[in-house]
């Protein structure tokens, strides 16, 4: 596969596990065949991490125009300096302004057209928060870079865990379980559903994508004797969706979906709720799961796990998520480049 531009890795928070397991992704690249990539972070906290850890890499400070013709014989590196002095493992809010302009830098290449896709390392909200970051969370501050709100009239974001042996939706992600059956909406299901065909067509090259949706109760309500909403709001999200000439089934119960044989007949689980939907993907592929922002003007992967500061500097971190969030951003591009073609 031919990759023309490199792909746009961010380094997440310095003091995080991110410089790490980029460190490893990338001794790792000619084994693993790994698609060219730009870090953008900090130079001197890379190298002082890479000598820390005993790693021997050369770096190369560089832009987009340069990185793929470094990436053979060094890593090359977009300088985004980090704003203070980094101690592994030891998050520090005077790094914040770093770590959002590495996000605003990759988000603006790929915009451009200089980088294939952005692949995020984990931030620490909690660090942000602290420096007046004003947005929930990474997705949503891609969101506001690429120019559309969270809730966009065309797309919004759309989280999807893609793994090799589940890929998985959760329609609602980061409220109270007690709020789920307020906030889960026909019209949310559905659009989430018009997103995910969209983007399973374009850039994961499935022409006739399956939906499988869980119920919201346990059997899914048994009809209607332990709940009316999936009668009452998932039914008619799939009535719409399947007139809509998508391939949508369900609801199904969410106990009897994730078994070897049931996940050979639909591409994507769509759930209703987080940890319907998160639980399972993380148990079926806890190392090699990717978070791929679906409904964005531009391709988004990243590591499935958070900043793990408590492993950052020590050599332990495994960087395989990173490494699956790597390779499958540089075929979605790869996908994508033929759609548009």
């Amino acid at each position: 596969m031919s990759h023309p531009t490199p792909l746009a890795l961010t380094q997440g928070d310095p003091a995080g596990i991110g410089p790490d397991i980029a460190l490893s992704a990338y001794i790792s690249r000619d084994s693993l065949g790994l698609p060219p990539f730009l870090y953008i972070g900090d130079p001197d906290v890379l190298g002082a991490r890479a000598a820390s850890l005993g790693i021997r890499v050369e770096i190369a400070e560089t832009d987009a125009s340069g990185a793929i013709s470094a990436f053979p014989n060094a890593l090359p590196v977009m300088p985004v300096q980090a704003g203070a002095n980094v101690t592994p493992g030891v998050p520090d809010s005077s790094t914040a302004k770093g770590t959002i302009a590495a996000i605003e830098t990759a988000v603006s290449l790929v915009r451009d057209g200089r980088a294939g896709a952005v692949v995020t390392n984990p931030i620490a909200k909690s660090v942000l928060y602290a420096a007046g970051f004003a947005f929930p969370g990474h997705t949503e501050f891609l969101a506001h870079l690429s120019g559309l709100t969270v809730s966009g009239e065309a797309y919004r974001p759309v989280m999807m865990l893609a793994g090799p042996r589940l890929k998985a939706v959760p329609v609602t992600i980061h409220i109270p379980l007690k709020d789920v059956p307020e906030a889960l909406t026909t019209e949310l299901i559905v659009d989430t559903c018009r997103i995910i065909d969209h983007d399973m067509k374009t850039r994961f090259a499935v022409s006739a994508p399956r939906l499988a949706l869980s119920g919201l109760n346990p059997h899914a309500g048994e009809d209607g004797a332990l709940g009316k909403e999936d009668a009452a709001v998932i039914r008619p999200a799939i009535d719409a969706l399947r007139a809509a000439g998508i391939d949508a089934i369900g609801p199904l119960p969410a106990d009897t979906m994730f078994h070897d044989r049931a996940r050979e007949g639909y591409d994507v689980a769509v759930c209703m709720y987080h940890d319907q939907a998160l639980i399972p993907a993380k148990a079926l592929g806890f190392d090699d799961s990717v978070n791929v922002t679906l409904g964005l003007p531009f391709i988004r992967t990243s590591p499935d796990h958070g900043t793990a500061f408590s492993l950052a500097g020590k050599g332990v971190a495994r960087p395989d998520s990173l490494i699956a969030a790597i390779r499958l951003a540089g075929e979605l591009a790869g996908h994508a480049s033929k759609a548009s073609a």
